[in-house]
């Protein structure tokens, strides 16, 4: 609350000194802030938006989701060899600094960002060798065949060789370990926007860089203004004192589209909400059952499938908003299945017979992780603690910003928990790799459970290297019935998107949530 009241408190005092914003200007209000600055740390979605306005990947998406060229210009597998990648690059492009882009910097990043530290490591790991052919050409060695490869870089930025040296920033930040790096909050990028202002959770200023290798935005300057509170964003909307809010709470979604000087769009993203929880042999920490785990018996994971009500939570939570789904893979990627998307009808006296028959009859205790920032989740998650109650499950919600709830998943250390994923590559490897396999190497990140099957290991790293579609895509779907029968993930839904603007200010929905103010208009 303190930091909610500090940023309207500073946002006020800004509004009063300039009055209404000029018209490049656009104070942009979002649920929760990024993560950090160091462009390599953290596998977070609204991380990853903050920082694309100040870092170029070599390769992106349009709001269709097509890959499009940022830094590289061209690529496609070697003749004669399909396990190197070639990337051919943008000549003429300059660091925030006003250092040249080079491929040196390309290496440099892609080894910084599969190092031990970084949570986008996975999306490299069948990378053996990155190599400068000359100052704008990159090839990248693959363990094997990997045709897939460019999409694992969508998000992948890249860093100024030398500034990361001088500034001693070649590692990347610890960040479940609460270390700092002086990339944590300083930046030097090659994108539309340099960052000249930085108050983490309070706020933040980005103003457009003059020499940017692109079109100029219209948007010459932002003013990230991170407000947890959602009955405080939209206020702050409604007043003038916001220009965009990218995270509309949607009981308001009605309200504001009948609102006289407000704008509102709502689409999809690609991204399911899902619940997991431990299912090794050990006991739960924060469980009145201290010998065994009842969640490692199938019949308590199936009864809680059977007595969680997506479509109660579409309808009271959501208000009519979202998919309910029983699949963590969205609607576009590939490897999604009707049957796996439709859920079993509710049935809470099925739930408690096989609570009974797993010899729970009376239930147990656990503590439920959930962020209180991230939209909607902590009162999607009070909807799913009173729906356990039914089964005799008593269910405590701790709920936390996302910058601590974060490292709780990553750290492991947490029995059930709530996060929401987005799938960049729009491939199922992608979920697998983070969600499914377990904890070893670069694998595993986001998956506290204790899941460990080396089958399944060997099966999700297959689809790093292999080129018969047919047979990669068998694969895909061997995966998902394991995940399904084992109910490993509690997904919930497909998320909606909503933004709501001041009228004059024009943008549309990113199917992956990552707006950029490079394309917003202002009348």
């Amino acid at each position: 609350m303190q930091k909610t009241i500090a940023a309207i408190a500073v946002l006020m005092a800004s509004t009063m000194l300039v009055g209404h914003a000029n018209a490049e200007t656009v104070r942009w209000a979002s649920s929760f802030d990024a993560l950090t600055n160091d462009p390599h740390s953290q596998n977070s979605g609204r991380t990853h938006n903050f920082n694309r306005h100040i870092y170029d990947p070599l390769v992106g998406r349009d709001l269709d989701g097509n890959l499009v060229g940022r830094l590289a210009t061209d690529w496609y597998l070697k003749d004669g060899d399909d396990t190197v990648w070639v990337f051919e690059l943008r000549e003429g492009v300059t660091f925030h600094n006003g250092a040249e882009f080079t491929a040196e910097d390309v290496v440099f990043s892609i080894n910084r960002a599969k190092s031990e530290n970084s949570n986008m490591r996975q999306l490299h790991a069948d990378v053996v060798e990155v190599r400068a052919i000359d100052d704008y050409t990159v090839e990248v060695q693959m363990s094997g065949p990997s045709p897939l490869y460019v999409n694992n870089v969508t998000n992948t930025f890249i860093m100024d060789k030398d500034w990361a040296e001088e500034n001693d920033v070649i590692d990347v930040q610890n960040y479940a370990a609460g270390e700092e790096n002086f990339a944590v909050r300083n930046t030097n990028g090659t994108g539309p926007y340099v960052l000249v202002e930085r108050d983490p959770d309070v706020r933040s200023t980005l103003q457009a860089f003059d020499g940017y290798w692109g079109e100029t935005p219209q948007v010459t300057e932002i003013i990230w203004l991170p407000i947890s509170d959602p009955a405080t964003r939209i206020a702050a909307l409604l007043s003038g004192e916001i220009d965009f809010v990218q995270d509309v709470p949607f009981q308001d979604i009605e309200r504001l589209s009948q609102t006289d000087g407000i704008s509102l769009v709502t689409g999809p993203e690609n991204r399911v909400s899902y619940f997991g929880y431990k299912v090794s042999e050990e006991p739960l920490a924060s469980s009145n059952i201290t010998d065994v785990n009842p969640l490692s018996n199938a019949l308590v994971r199936e009864a809680i499938h059977l007595v969680v009500d997506r479509e109660a939570i579409r309808q009271v939570v959501m208000r009519g908003q979202g998919t309910p789904t029983c699949t963590v893979a969205p609607l576009r990627v590939n490897g999604w299945r009707e049957e796996y998307h439709e859920c079993a009808p509710v049935d809470i006296e099925r739930a408690r017979e096989l609570m009974a028959e797993a010899g729970y009859e009376d239930g147990f205790t656990i503590t439920l992780d959930v962020s209180n920032t991230a939209p909607n989740h902590e009162v999607i998650g009070q909807a799913v603690v009173g729906m356990l109650g039914q089964i005799g499950i008593d269910a405590t919600l701790a709920s936390r910003p996302q910058a601590q709830h974060s490292p709780v998943v990553v750290t492991g250390e947490t029995d059930f928990y709530m996060l929401s994923w987005g799938v960049p590559t729009f491939d199922s490897a992608y979920i697998f790799n983070d969600l499914v396999h377990s904890r070893t190497g670069s694998y595993g990140t986001y998956n506290p459970s204790g899941y460990a099957d080396p089958e399944i290991d060997a099966m999700i790293q297959s689809l790093g290297v292999e080129t018969d579609i047919e047979v990669r895509d068998a694969t895909i779907a061997a995966i998902w019935d394991e995940i399904h029968d084992y109910r490993l993930l509690l997904p919930i839904h497909n998320d909606p998107l909503a933004y709501a603007m001041r009228e004059g200010f024009n943008i549309a929905v990113h199917l992956e949530n990552q707006p950029s103010m490079t394309t917003m208009t202002v009348e």
